[in-house]
């Protein structure tokens, strides 16, 4: 069973399991979202539609994240009058899982397990650097659990702690004194 939704002024087909890429809604990620204008539903050859939308029809989901979007650059230029503009624009999406799909008598659901995880970490991990290159502001599943006892920090070992004092004992150079000598005999003669 598939439904047409309608949200942010664009129209998206999605079925009940469906990853959906959209303009930003509101809520934290986890939170229930409830897509209310549907516009068609579908079950093989029957087809409802709606005018303008369907009565009852309702999309669920559960809102992964809120990110902003590929970076879109506007350049503008006036030949031969030295006139360059560049800007870019990130614009904020939501991503949603589509949880189920009810209306006109049918209901579909998705039984699957939502991960929470954004996608800034899932890209790190396919490049095998793990969740050491996601920035501090993104929490990651490692520090919701409770860490570890850190190890003390280890004693230097014997041969090193020889060298380190043999270098500082050592005597700093002074300075060259100035020749002041020079610029008297050119004085005197």
């Amino acid at each position: 069973m598939y439904a047409v939704i309608k949200t942010g002024g664009k129209q998206y087909r999605v079925q009940a399991g469906d990853l959906l890429v959209v303009e930003k809604l509101e809520g934290e990620p986890g939170a229930a979202v409830a897509f209310g204008e549907v516009l068609m539903l579908g079950e093989g050859e029957a087809v409802t539609v709606g005018a303008p939308t369907v009565d009852g029809a309702v999309v669920s989901g559960t809102l992964l994240e809120t990110r902003k979007g590929e970076k879109v650059k506007i350049f503008k230029k006036i030949r031969r009058q030295g006139y360059r503009r560049t800007r870019g624009h990130r614009q904020l999406e939501s991503v949603v899982r589509v949880t189920s799909v009810v209306g006109a008598g049918l209901e579909a659901k998705w039984d699957g397990a939502i991960d929470l995880t954004p996608k800034v970490i899932l890209n790190a991990r396919a490049r095998g650097l793990g969740d050491a290159a996601v920035p501090a502001t993104i929490p990651t599943a490692s520090e919701a659990a409770p860490a570890a006892p850190k190890k003390a920090a280890k004693a230097p070992k014997a041969a090193d702690a020889a060298v380190e004092p043999a270098a500082e004992a050592a005597p700093k150079k002074k300075a060259a004194p100035k020749k002041a000598a020079a610029t008297t005999e050119e004085g005197e003669a």
